[in-house]
């Protein structure tokens, strides 16, 4: 009997082996053709990862120290005094594409990991990621910003989602932990996963939640019960760049954060970069060159882009400098088109002033406002402006109307009540160009341009003006005057006129002079010249009313 049951054991044993034993070689044979295919692909890895091109010259020329960037002396600084100190801050920073605004967030960050009691450590991350790109999905599967989480339905849970547990996955705003999350064109970020980033910024973590997750369940290991019961951390300095203007920009995200705005180059600094990066590729390029490539160029990565082409074409007629034949080429087969100049026309005029405007990213502008009169019944008519315009995007569309026409009404006034317009004339105000205009700010300039024509008294043409008027001629506080005083420096003006509450001690080192106002009396006072002697005027010249100390009579 014994050795009928060892019988029986012995034939399972072999039974079990022979099965094991083909199991084993089938998985051998299964094995073959798929270590086999995986050698040619890591093959085919390695091969192309042997393979390198020269690096772009946009890469090469990269600025790698603050002296690097062109022309943002001002907007550096601001952006060091809020990451730079103990208690760093969110920032949105302004300005237009290609002039250092992403160079300038990495450098800082640099500075700051090195400034006096930082809370950011030496190896504080710098996390780059273009708001464009983001995707954002609805069902919360995917979400590289943020974060997600990956349950076990989905496909590719592994081990752990075989065992029914929910595996949380880090986003951009935890890899930036305890560093800086650069979120270029953040302007174009979608509103709802702005809101969740905004949330984000508010708690410094970032809160996961799943349907299959349940606190009771020891399977689950202990860092997925942290992340889920206490959130995954993600406190860190968003920097937000955008080429958008701030009204255009969400006031949720402005309120959280500070706002740095970046200039546009003039051409002669856009022409410097394009001198410098010749340089840096090998090549020699004169000054006149660097000049007329200025003229074309809209920023530095402009300028990189026809240097390089440039640089092709001196390459292929084996040359080491870059000639003016070579950027005419680029320019012509670029189809580029020229800067505007900004430069104002400085003769003193009658019934001309150069006005200031801001558009943009709080950029000044010098705009030029003209004003005649003619046979009427004592009306201001105002033309050339834009009477309405249209903000926001898809979905949500705001128009918002001039007002240009009610500070037209003022300057009515004051001119009747100056003695300036009588019930037998009107004046007729006209901004060229059709830009849109915020009315108030020009307030004093077209009284200014009016009282001109009126007068037959010319306007100082080296002076520019801006400030709203009120109705018993006071000159009231406006909007974007650093932007305007820099416009009129740039323009080639000597004095600019500003409302006395818009006045700064940086103005005193502005290359301009700035002169404050209170009164339309004191701008008058020094914008309208001399009366000029009849035989070259033409005509016989009216001296404007004088004012009461008071008010206008």
């Amino acid at each position: 009997m014994g050795w009928v049951l060892l019988l029986i054991q012995l034939t399972v044993t072999v039974i079990t082996g022979v099965f094991f034993y083909t199991q084993l070689r089938s998985h051998q044979k299964n094995q073959t053709p798929r270590h086999r295919q995986d050698g040619r692909e890591m093959e085919k890895l390695r091969n192309m990862q042997a393979i390198r091109l020269t690096e772009p010259l946009s890469e090469h020329v990269r600025p790698k120290r603050f002296e690097d960037i062109i022309g943002q002396e001002d907007g550096i600084r601001s952006l060091m005094a809020i990451l730079c100190g103990k208690n760093p801050q969110h920032v949105i920073i302004y300005g237009p594409p290609g002039v250092g605004k992403t160079c300038a967030a990495r450098l800082v960050l640099e500075a700051a990991k090195h400034s006096e009691g930082t809370p950011f450590k030496k190896d504080a991350p710098f996390i780059e990621v273009d708001a464009t790109c983001v995707r954002f999905d609805e069902r919360s599967i995917a979400d590289p910003l943020l974060g997600s989480v990956h349950d076990p339905i989905y496909q590719g849970a592994g081990q752990m989602g075989v065992q029914g547990i929910p595996q949380p996955k880090m986003g951009a705003v935890s890899r930036a932990h305890g560093g800086v999350l650069f979120l270029d064109e953040i302007g174009e970020m979608h509103p709802i996963q702005l809101n969740k980033l905004l949330k984000v910024l508010e708690d410094r973590k970032v809160h996961f939640e799943s349907a299959y997750y349940n606190r009771d369940d020891r399977n689950i290991p202990n860092h997925i019960h942290e992340i889920f019961q206490k959130g995954m951390p993600a406190d860190f300095r968003l920097v937000g760049a955008t080429t958008k203007s701030p009204d255009e920009i969400s006031p949720a995200l402005r309120s959280r954060c500070m706002e740095v705005f970046f200039r546009p180059l003039e051409k002669d600094e856009v022409g410097q970069i394009g001198f410098e990066a010749a340089d840096r590729a090998g090549f020699a390029m004169d000054k006149e060159t660097a000049k007329y490539l200025g003229t074309y160029a809209h920023c530095g990565r402009d300028a990189i882009n026809m240097v390089q082409m440039a640089g092709g074409l001196a390459q292929m007629e084996k040359r080491k400098d870059i000639q003016r034949k070579d950027m005419e080429w680029v320019v012509e087969s670029g189809r580029y088109t020229p800067r505007m100049e900004n430069e104002a026309n400085v003769e003193n005029r009658i019934g001309a002033v150069h006005g200031l405007a801001v558009q943009g990213a709080m950029q000044g502008v010098v705009m030029e406002i003209e004003a005649v009169r003619h046979p009427g019944s004592g009306k201001v008519h105002i033309t050339g402006i834009v009477e309405e315009e249209e903000l926001g995007g898809t979905g949500h569309i705001l128009r918002r109307k001039s007002n240009a026409h009610a500070s037209g009404r003022n300057v009515e006034t004051l001119l009747k009540q100056m003695g300036y317009l009588s019930d037998h004339e009107d004046v007729h105000i006209n901004f060229p160009g059709g830009m849109p205009v915020d009315g108030p700010s020009a307030g004093v300039a077209m009284l200014a341009a009016a009282a001109s024509c009126l007068t037959g008294i010319p306007v100082d043409g080296c002076a520019a003006v801006t400030g709203e008027i009120s109705v018993q001629g006071l000159v009231m506080p406006v909007g974007g005057v650093p932007g305007k005083v820099e416009a009129a420096r740039r323009a080639g003006l000597q004095r600019v006129f500003i409302p006395r509450a818009n006045y700064m001690e940086r103005f005193d080192h502005a290359g301009i002079e700035v002169i404050p106002v209170d009164h339309v009396q004191q701008a008058l006072g020094r914008l309208l010249l001399e009366a000029r002697p009849e035989e070259e005027a033409g005509q016989a010249l009216t001296a404007p009313l004088p004012l009461t100390a008071q008010g206008i009579r």
